[in-house]
């Protein structure tokens, strides 16, 4: 008899355990963007508008923003967004960030600007970087099409 009373208090204890150890939001992925999920939202804006500290239930991004096609007429899904320790792709690859079917890119994995990072995104023919370091991750604050170009690839 007690047996029959532990198992079903065991199982739903451990049921309510496991459900809370892996949290998933509306993202998709409780860490990063995913290469094909559509859940993202607000394309070209500037993510960390929401997604910052004190941005109500939005989770926090360290690095975020929307790749765009070479004509900048629509979102590029086939993209990856590599932060590298030296210019143009060189150094050592610290993060690599999958853009998503809307053409967006997020992670609240911790990142360390420390020394400056380099982005190169690398789409199915072609990869740009910036020769210039990075200290924040706030891509579209600078992308944001009037003041500098959107990100891009083909």
């Amino acid at each position: 008899m007690k047996l029959k009373l532990f198992v079903p208090l065991f199982a739903t204890t451990m049921l309510f355990f496991m459900q809370s150890c892996a949290p998933e939001n509306e993202y998709g992925s409780a860490e990063s963007s995913v290469a094909g999920s559509n859940k993202s939202h607000n394309m070209g804006q500037n993510c960390m508008n929401c997604h910052k500290p004190g941005g109500g239930e939005a989770p926090v991004w360290k690095v975020a923003g929307t790749v765009y096609n070479e004509a900048l007429t629509n979102t590029n899904p086939s993209a990856t967004v590599n932060l590298y320790t030296g210019p143009n792709g060189t150094g050592t690859l610290k993060y690599t960030i999958n853009v998503d079917a809307k053409g967006n890119f997020y992670t609240s994995s911790n990142v360390d600007f420390t020394g400056g990072l380099y982005p190169s995104v690398t789409g199915s023919t072609s990869t740009n970087s910036m020769s210039t370091p990075i200290s924040t991750g706030a891509c579209n604050s600078c992308h944001d099409g009037t003041s500098r170009s959107r990100v891009w690839i083909n």
